[in-house]
């Protein structure tokens, strides 16, 4: 794993062995020996992640955690705050102003490191901040309101999990919940997509860090709960168990000792996280959706449809079944928009796609290629079958007027070329000549009079 980490302390020999540490773990360390310039250095380096020293010369460590996360291009940035103080005043603060972990000083090197890569595999999961998946100027503000969270406390023992409850839920408006190691691991194995909790809290049994640490591993490989976050409390978060903690995935690892509020501030923190986890992979996903699909019709674009065609080919070709392709264009659509305006021809290519699509079979690929122009596939169909189908769409447009926005009802009638290959008589296939064939014969129902069906035998 490879970043740029920026350390912000005033001590040169500070700085220097951790620049030390991270360069021999294949890091690249920025320096920076007091807050203002720490903040310079992070607007002009965009680090993977930040080592911040609370006591600095000009600014506390504090004030550079607020600017920090109230400026849109830092303020998802892992901070680990480094502190010299082991009062729980001072970690309040820090998670306070928005530290996502504080580390005493002088810091374990395996733990360190640990935490380091555990923030970082984090990001790394995260591609795109909510700010680079806008265009520029548009990026969206920090969310105001975030809807209630679930919090699972895991432990077996009654009394640590009512000690819990009324710890955190004078602190925390999300729902809390119990549940043993069993339920837990329950939630694991859900299906994927299935409500799960947002955060588990894993408290040591008697002291058992390798069942915690088990069940971290268990939790984070899990379809189901690999993007909740996990916080282990208990001997867990001590020494080399700590480390290890991190590297199966634990989001925070806490002392037993923890106060209620501490415990508090980090659930927040992680749900902060968590939330923001949830929030790029949403968006990614509907940029992969729309880079699929045509937003106007909702069905497949021209991209998908022809990766599509080739795998659907390929498993005719293996099965020796026939293929048939369509190729449908409304006629004299011009005149739709011409007369009735671009609104109307919106309305109209809509329509149009609702009725292809309800008449075709549910293995069947139906994606807009063109302004007005559409493929339809269908697997294991003969000649027979797909003029069946070819006859069955143009009824359907052709049935009942397309009502208008403007209330007028609109007859539109469609062209449709078929060409069918000829796997099952041992005729070769080639997806491009069958494309091609399906528009030659389009162009036959168009010069025929439109509103018909011309067929082709085969691509060969």
């Amino acid at each position: 794993m490879s970043g740029r980490i920026l350390i912000v302390d005033d001590v040169a020999t500070n700085r220097i062995v951790y620049r030390a540490r991270l360069a021999a773990a294949f890091y690249e360390p920025v320096l920076a020996c007091d807050g203002e310039s720490g903040l310079a250095l992070a607007l002009a380096e965009r680090p993977d992640l930040i080592l911040l020293d609370i006591g600095l010369p000009d600014i506390s460590g504090y004030e550079v955690l607020r600017r920090l996360r109230g400026d849109p291009r830092l303020r998802d940035i892992p901070v680990i705050a480094l502190t010299a103080a082991r009062d729980s005043e001072t970690r309040l603060k820090a998670f306070s102003a928005g530290a996502d972990d504080v580390i005493v000083k002088p810091a374990s090197d395996q733990v360190l490191l640990a935490r380091v890569r555990n923030l970082l595999r984090t990001r790394a999961e995260i591609v795109f901040s909510d700010a680079e998946l806008q265009p520029a100027g548009l990026a969206e503000a920090a969310a105001t309101f975030e809807p209630s969270a679930t919090v699972a406390v895991v432990t077996g023992q009654a009394e640590v999990a009512r000690q819990l409850q009324a710890d955190l839920a004078g602190q925390l408006r999300d729902r809390l919940v119990v549940l043993s190691r069993a339920q837990a691991l329950a939630e694991a194995a859900a299906a994927q997509g299935a409500e799960v909790p947002d955060v588990f809290i894993i408290h040591d049994e008697d002291g058992d860090a390798g069942s915690s640490l088990r069940l971290v591993s268990e939790l984070k490989s899990n379809l189901a709960t690999r993007h909740s976050a996990v916080c282990v409390v208990g001997r867990a978060a001590e020494g080399e168990e700590a480390a290890i903690a991190f590297d199966l995935g634990a989001d925070d690892v806490v002392a037993p000792h923890v106060t209620a509020t501490e415990l508090a501030l980090r659930t927040r923190s992680l749900l902060r996280r968590k939330r923001q986890g949830d929030r790029t992979r949403a968006r990614i996903e509907d940029n992969l959706r729309l880079a699929m699909i045509d937003p106007l019709t909702g069905l497949h674009n021209r991209r998908y449809a022809a990766q599509a065609l080739t795998a659907i080919a390929a498993r005719a070709v293996e099965r020796g079944r026939d293929l048939a392709v369509m190729v449908v264009d409304l006629d004299r659509f011009k005149v739709v928009n011409d007369q009735h305006g671009h609104a109307a021809g919106d309305a109209v290519l809509a329509e149009v796609a609702r009725r292809l699509r309800a008449n075709l079979r549910e293995g069947d690929l139906l994606a807009r290629i063109g302004g007005e122009e559409f493929l339809a596939v269908l697997p294991d169909s003969a000649t027979p079958e797909a003029r069946r189908v070819a006859e069955r769409l143009c009824a359907a447009l052709d049935a009942r007027p397309i009502r208008l926005p403007s209330g007028l009802g609109l007859t539109v009638t469609v062209s449709i070329g078929v060409a069918v290959s000829a796997l099952a008589e041992g005729m070769p296939l080639s997806v491009d000549a069958l494309v091609e064939q399906a528009d030659l014969a389009l162009l036959e129902s168009k010069g025929a009079g439109r509103n018909q069906v011309t067929y082709r035998k085969s691509a060969a």
